[in-house]
């Protein structure tokens, strides 16, 4: 179903449809820029054994500098995405109409906001494997704070000032910061909408879980997926869904009467080869905000430990 969507927009969705397009057109470039991150360990390493050798200190400046204008660019379109998701909430929620048949009738949309959710979820796997980002950003902060580099390049500054570092430090000290972002946009979302009633956004986020739990699960859809790309895609779109119910709904995802089935979630991600959906269970885990509330049911945290 998700792969057959319509992909092309209405007239009255195509607004929404090309802002959105526009970001996503970028997430590719952005999921490569990361992947292709090698920190400056080595050089950081080198500047604070030798902190009286110039040459050192001038090589670890140089080595971090690039580095700290990819993660600008890497948390600037963060700011994007937000921006964009925030719009497909407005359409995907907007009165008269119940979330299936906003999500029948602006295909495209729903497409779209699937996409993000795919992206965002491979951008945090990826980010979590690269301790390097902290480092080499905290070494820029401490080197710029210091003063130190009175005659290295120093144009970078007005590039990344205190206030941008600030924001990216936030941003790279969570363990998932792009589902971070859009956690908090969706949750600003409703907080700015009070009145929309909160089960428009949140049927709409609960059906999306369950239509991409039944292909996960149902042999005769997933046998169909023609590549185990589609297989991650449903993946990682339904555990982009659950954070954001997690989030916005005051009881969260997990109590009994979710209208997510947690459990059936859960179990279909523990089928699949742990490479693929370690770094799925690990968002479950750390992004969501109610998985340790009393009112989660005993079973379902053992499930996520």
């Amino acid at each position: 179903k998700l792969e057959k969507m319509h992909a092309q927009p209405t007239e009255a969705e195509r607004d929404v449809w090309n802002q959105v397009n526009s970001v996503l057109q970028e997430s590719e470039s952005m999921l490569a820029g990361l992947q292709s991150y090698k920190g400056a360990g080595q050089e950081i390493r080198d500047a604070i054994q030798n902190p009286s050798d110039l040459m050192h200190q001038e090589r670890a400046w140089n080595s971090v500098c690039p580095l700290v204008i990819k993660l600008k660019t890497f948390y600037c379109f963060s700011v994007r995405l937000e921006k964009a998701l925030y719009s497909l909430l407005t359409c995907l929620t907007c009165p008269p109409y119940t979330p299936t048949q906003h999500l029948e009738k602006e295909q495209a949309l729903a497409k779209q906001f699937a996409e993000i959710l795919h992206f965002t979820l491979r951008f945090d796997e990826l980010k979590m494997r690269i301790p390097a980002i902290q480092n080499d950003f905290s070494y820029y902060r401490r080197t710029i704070s210091r003063n130190r580099i009175n005659n290295m390049n120093l144009d970078i500054e007005s590039e990344v000032n205190n206030e941008m570092a600030n924001r990216m430090s936030l941003f790279y000290a969570e363990a998932t910061p792009m589902l971070k972002t859009l956690s908090t946009a969706t949750t600003n979302f409703v907080s700015e909408n009070k009145t929309l009633p909160l089960e428009n956004t949140t049927d709409c986020l609960s059906t999306m879980a369950s239509v991409c739990k039944v292909m996960l699960e149902t042999p005769e859809y997933s046998s169909r997926f023609s590549s185990e790309d589609t297989l991650l895609f449903c993946m990682r779109v339904m555990v982009g869904v659950i954070i954001l119910y997690d989030h916005v709904h005051p009881n969260g995802a997990f109590t009994k009467l979710s209208k997510i089935d947690m459990k059936g979630c859960i179990k279909v991600l523990k089928e699949q080869p742990i490479d693929n959906v370690e770094g799925l269970l690990n968002a479950l885990k750390f992004t969501t905000k109610h998985l340790n509330d009393e009112s989660t049911p005993k079973n379902i945290r053992a499930m996520l430990q």
